[in-house]
């Protein structure tokens, strides 16, 4: 063959690689390779802060708990993502949040009265109900793809305890999934298949807190979600979780989401942080990174 055409064809090559290595931006990643190293992102340290994307986005025409969505908000900041596990008829695991697939797909009824096979026919919608080429990732895939590039939080819908356990067992994903729990029982449950498991506990009030700590479940392998706005209540919270090494989460998903402008959006994005939470999460987490 032609030298000089084999010349050619590697610049062809190595210039189209470069162009599209500038066309797909580098994705901002949490790569932990070992629960310790979870665990030990996620100590409470002062000034840090961390987004959360609920349900991944509903930005730029991306879907709730949808792969492209996390991927998406993964290229503008480091953050992890609350998804919802939930049963197809025979037993397969969506990502999804509503039991019912109306607002958010394009097919109607109980996502429980569908197979996986017909399941996975569907398109997402868009928070406009706009139809996308989106389709519903199972949890497994969602694993998979979140493996080396983020954390993700599994809240508790109607799949069982011991199935979410056997699911990360499955993966060996005690490095990059934690799971929600809203009991000190579900935290022991979780802790007893797994000392490692990472752990999201709804931890509201000061009594709730103090059940945590009489039922000697860890701090020092979970995070706080200590509600959805700031009040006075959160500071006797944040005194008592960041003493434990616990960092804070506020959810902005029901509250400061529905401001009606951007830039009072991020002025209270700014807020909860100043305030002493230091994880914020969020339906649009492009946004909070960009106020921050």
């Amino acid at each position: 063959m032609n030298t000089r055409f084999l010349v050619g064809l590697l610049l062809i090559l190595t210039v189209g690689s470069q162009t599209y290595a500038q066309e797909q931006p580098l994705l901002h990643r949490l790569d932990f390779k070992s629960p310790k190293q979870l665990h030990r992102f996620f100590k409470y340290t002062k000034g840090k802060t961390v987004i959360s994307g609920h349900r991944g986005t509903v930005e730029q025409g991306l879907t709730e708990n949808s792969i492209e969505g996390m991927e998406a908000v993964l290229r503008h900041a480091p953050a992890f993502f609350e998804i919802d596990p939930r049963l197809t008829k025979d037993g397969v695991v969506v990502l999804m949040h509503d039991a019912t697939l109306d607002r958010t797909t394009t097919g109607t009824g109980k996502l429980a009265d569908y197979t996986w096979a017909e399941v996975k026919q569907l398109h997402l919608k868009d928070r406009d109900g706009n139809t996308t080429g989106y389709r519903i990732p199972t949890l497994d895939d969602a694993i998979e793809w979140a493996r080396g590039k983020t954390v993700l939080n599994l809240d508790h819908k109607d799949l069982p305890l011991e199935q979410t356990a056997e699911i990360i067992r499955k993966h060996n994903a005690y490095s990059f999934v934690m799971v929600t729990v809203h009991s000190p029982e579900e935290a022991r449950y979780y802790l007893d298949q797994n000392s490692n498991q990472m752990l999201s506990a709804h931890i509201l009030t000061t009594e709730k807190f103090q059940e945590y700590k009489a039922a000697g479940i860890p701090f020092n392998r979970m995070i706080a979600y200590i509600g959805p706005k700031i009040k006075p209540e959160n500071q006797e919270l944040y005194r008592l979780l960041h003493a434990e090494g616990v960092m804070c989460m506020i959810s902005a998903a029901p509250t400061y989401d529905k401001l009606e402008t951007k830039e009072a959006r991020a002025e209270a994005y700014r807020a909860v942080f100043a305030d002493g939470a230091t994880i914020l999460e969020s339906d649009l987490p492009i946004e909070v990174a960009e106020a921050l």
